[in-house]
């Protein structure tokens, strides 16, 4: 067996020994979920993020994402081992650096690394001997030796030698109550050999199991695969729901009965469309860098255009609803309930209900919103709904001409709703076991 390089050894001592400091780049579901853990586990964290608000609050101990509650960001604070901070020049004083960044779709659904590509800019000024980097921020295969690579080399330095690069895709999935993130196998590969050897042996201190694979593509594979994978199912059950809808059966009542089979067989569940940063966008990186190899991967392009439709065939369900209670799609009032992509979060990244707001006012409704979870819209890179939630009440229910469920949150009293409601018109199967002529299933 190769003998461990100099640099090589002075780090893992470090890792061991938990002297090595740890800088997190992006403070967002991804990023401050792995602070957490680091400094839990009794490394120094500097955390950094562009964005002063999260900074500042974190410096107060307080918390921006509803599922991690302020009184952890004041326990890690306590510790005096977490350091948030928009200062990158204070790279250089930490030794492993950890990539959290956005990785979305530009305009043409094309991949957008450019978060990637700065960040890796930035890190290579402060760039020294013995430095570990990692990406986790979820990419096309390729991108951390392609990528990230040259740009870090042109400081002098060499990968595996010098300094040592490798990625290991994110899994969190936000208020998850069976998983966290210590708790979720990690996937790590390494440019190099002793690459993962220190990639793992970081990740080793506070995840429970790691699974190392040989090499960066595999483990940027990897993440596509498992979001593709989804993606392509939720397409299928999707285009199987539209299906038996114009056949008069329940296809949730389907999904039911044949997830009885103990095997062979595993439930998705349709919806209003794809919500959150993975599944919406993975499939596209893996899409345009097939393309490179003369490629054309059309079965996830066709899942693609069958998930990006749902938000429209919820329009049309809509119309078609309210033209039943001889009222129409313009000036009618829509209460739409939920609008983070899934039940229980405040996470509305890529949610098909911001689609469907703006869709439903394109058309002349007046749209409000309730979400427990959400209660303003902010500004986001394709949508600026400058909108407030509001209460629900039997008041406010009957003045709405329909109310639209498009997440189903715990908090709902589905029964109450459906009761002071003119009509309901359900894409999660909330009002499962309710019988109501004002139900429609869309």
């Amino acid at each position: 067996m190769a003998k461990d390089s100099l640099q090589l050894s002075i780090l893992l001592k470090a890792i061991e020994g938990k002297t090595a400091s740890v800088g997190i780049i992006g403070l967002g579901y991804v990023g401050l979920p792995l602070v957490i853990e680091f400094v839990q586990a009794g490394f120094h964290v500097i955390g950094y993020d562009l964005d002063k608000k999260k900074v500042d609050l974190l410096k107060q101990g307080r918390s921006y994402i509803k599922h991690i509650p302020a009184k952890k960001i004041s326990s890690i604070n306590k510790t005096g081992r977490f350091s948030p901070t928009d200062d990158f020049s204070k790279l250089k004083k930490t030794d492993c650096i950890i990539i959290c960044v956005p990785t979305p779709l530009n305009i043409y659904r094309e991949p957008d690394i450019s978060y990637v590509i700065n960040t890796t800019k930035t890190i290579s000024r402060y760039l020294r001997r013995g430095h570990l980097i990692i990406l986790e921020s979820t990419t096309y295969p390729g991108t951390t030796d392609e990528d990230m690579k040259p740009i870090l080399e042109k400081s002098g330095l060499k990968t595996g030698k010098d300094f040592f690069l490798a990625y290991s895709p994110e899994r969190e999935d936000p208020n998850n109550p069976e998983f966290s993130t210590s708790t979720i196998p990690k996937v790590v590969g390494g440019c190099t050999a002793s690459c993962l050897k220190a990639a793992k042996t970081l990740y080793d201190k506070i995840i429970n199991k790691t699974v190392p694979v040989s090499s960066t593509k595999v483990a940027e594979a990897s993440k596509l695969l498992e979001n593709i994978y989804r993606a392509v199912n939720i397409a299928l059950v999707n285009e199987m729901k539209l299906c038996f809808d114009r056949m008069g059966i329940d296809v949730w009542e389907v999904i039911s009965a044949s997830k009885t089979k103990p095997f062979g067989f595993q439930a998705f569940y349709p919806g209003p469309g794809l919500g959150g940063h993975c599944i919406p966008i993975d499939p596209f990186y893996l899409t345009w860098k097939a393309k490179e190899f003369d490629f054309h991967t059309r079965f996830i392009e066709l899942a693609g255009e069958i998930n990006t439709s749902m938000p429209y065939s919820v329009i049309s369900k809509v119309i078609d609803a309210l033209n039943k209670n001889n009222k129409i799609i313009r000036n009618a009032r829509i209460l739409v309930l939920g609008i983070a992509y899934k039940k229980n979060i405040d996470d509305v990244r890529e949610s098909p209900s911001l689609k469907i707001i703006t869709l439903l006012k394109d058309k002349g409704a007046k749209v409000d919103y309730n979400d427990p979870h959400v209660p303003k819209t902010h500004k986001m890179r394709d949508y600026d709904l400058k909108m407030s939630s509001v209460r629900i009440t039997e008041k406010n229910l009957k003045k709405y001409d329909c109310v639209l469920i498009l997440t189903d949150h715990s908090a709902y009293d589905i029964p109450y709703i459906v009761k002071n409601s003119n009509l309901i018109i359900d894409t999660r199967n909330a009002t499962a076991g309710l019988k109501s002529s004002k139900i429609v299933k869309a």
